[in-house]
């Protein structure tokens, strides 16, 4: 099994391919209609075990993937993964597909925002700036349905969406921080492994807070996305395999073409040109601080080369 990045067409044919089945995941949720988040959380997180347990039995990893020294800090991070899914899962309900994939977008910018707040990592004039210009695009994006000068607009579902997607986004990065602290001891299949079983344990709590009953449609409509969620990992997981985490990280933003023909073809959803527009500055932003900490990591490197020994 390879296991060095020396194929990164390779790599960068399986990070598409992730996307592209992570699209017809949230496809297939938006198409199962107004599901309590929760319910769609448990579904998502418990039918993704099944295609993820066997990849691990594949790779020989399974009988380890559960060993941990830090149950609390997976749960804390499988907690707020959690939330985050909630509320992105109810934006995709309330929102036009390529929108709600775009605002997802403002995670990799609010990483690093808490990057420097909460971890007091260095953030330099370039990233700032690329930050600031990608929050212009999600303002952009967001600014038709959160213009609360228009009467009724306040009672628009679609605000409830674009807030509902804003705030997963920012849980989104909080979890991606604890991941940051729990790779430095914990194996990927580890993560992912308890990171799926602690979603389905604390979605199902919310069964209290009203559960509906699913048509056979929808039943088959959420147990496919779990499918999807879970098949997506692993190709994801396979990506980094092949390539550098910068050389197929930009690739994540081909959703957003996917998004607006499936948007297109499934829904007859018409991006809207604030859509385009501001999609278009997010990504570019997204793509540049990637970049650049490519290139951070490359002097980091010469560095250590160039460091004479302690």
């Amino acid at each position: 099994m390879i296991s060095t990045h020396d194929r990164p067409l390779t790599g960068i044919a399986l990070k598409v391919i992730s996307v592209a089945i992570f699209v017809c995941m949230q496809a297939l949720i938006k198409a199962a209609g107004e599901v309590p988040p929760g319910q769609i959380v448990f579904f998502r997180s418990f039918f993704a075990i099944l295609p993820l347990v066997l990849f691990m039995a594949w790779e020989g990893d399974l009988g380890t993937a559960w060993r941990t020294s830090r149950p609390f800090s997976h749960f804390a991070r499988g907690a707020v993964g959690t939330i985050a899914m909630g509320f992105g899962f109810f934006a995709l309900t309330r929102l036009p597909l390529p929108e709600a994939i775009t605002l997802n977008y403002a995670q990799p910018l609010l990483v690093v925002v808490f990057s420097a707040i909460f971890l007091g990592e260095t953030v330099r004039a370039y990233r700032w700036t690329a930050v600031a210009i990608g929050m212009i695009g999600v303002i952009i994006v967001s600014w038709p349905n959160l213009t609360l000068f228009e009467s009724g607009a306040i009672d628009d579902g679609e605000v409830a969406g674009v807030v509902a997607a804003l705030i997963a986004a920012a849980l989104s990065a909080i979890a991606m921080l604890l991941v940051r602290g729990l790779v430095t001891t914990e194996k990927s299949s580890t993560i992912v492994l308890w990171f799926s079983l602690s979603a389905t344990a604390i979605s199902f709590l919310t069964i209290p807070l009203g559960w509906i009953a699913l048509t056979p449609q929808q039943w088959i409509f959420l147990v496919l996305a779990g499918i999807c969620g879970g098949v997506a990992q692993v190709f994801m997981t396979e990506a980094y395999r092949y390539a550098e985490a910068s050389t197929v990280a930009p690739f994540e933003y081909s959703s957003l073409v996917l998004g607006v023909l499936v948007g297109y073809l499934v829904f007859s959803e018409m991006p809207t040109p604030y859509t385009l527009i501001g999609g278009a500055i997010v990504v570019g932003s997204g793509i540049f601080i990637i970049l650049r900490e490519r290139q951070l990591g490359l002097k980091r490197d010469r560095a250590r080369r160039v460091s004479p020994p302690q």
